[in-house]
């Protein structure tokens, strides 16, 4: 056994990393604690190593009739009595969000677009300015 990898069963809750195939998945919860939707992977700037962006999916059941957003990862954060993420963002405002994840052509790095996406939701962009 590695010694990066955790015993089966082992509490790894208290610990301030984590692997990134166990951040996808895990549930959002909104403002009031209700379960708003789940991560389905993460967008790490390859210069910094930062997370820039979850990309979301919210709605559907089992997977069927979900849509896919791109939310700022500050937008997020790690609720250890929720065993998830919360945020501020509602199912119903993140429709309304500038969105280019389901974009096949887009180049990722287009900070205006970028920037749009971080006005809407209110937050610094994760370069700076």
């Amino acid at each position: 056994m590695s010694n990066f990898t955790a015993a089966a069963g082992a509490d790894t809750s208290n610990r301030s990393l984590i692997e990134s195939d166990r951040v996808e998945g895990t549930s959002v919860y909104g403002s009031d604690n209700s379960h708003i939707g789940s991560i389905k992977r993460l967008m790490i700037d390859k210069q910094s190593g930062q997370v820039a962006y979850a990309v979301m999916s919210f709605g559907g059941f089992l997977g069927l009739g979900e849509e896919n957003y791109t939310v700022p990862w500050s937008k997020l954060t790690y609720s250890t009595d929720l065993g998830g993420y919360s945020t501020d963002i509602s199912p119903e405002s993140v429709q309304g969000a500038p969105d280019f994840y389901r974009d096949k052509d887009y180049a990722w790095g287009d900070r205006d677009q970028e920037r749009r996406l971080h006005d809407y939701y209110g937050v610094s962009p994760y370069w700076g300015l």
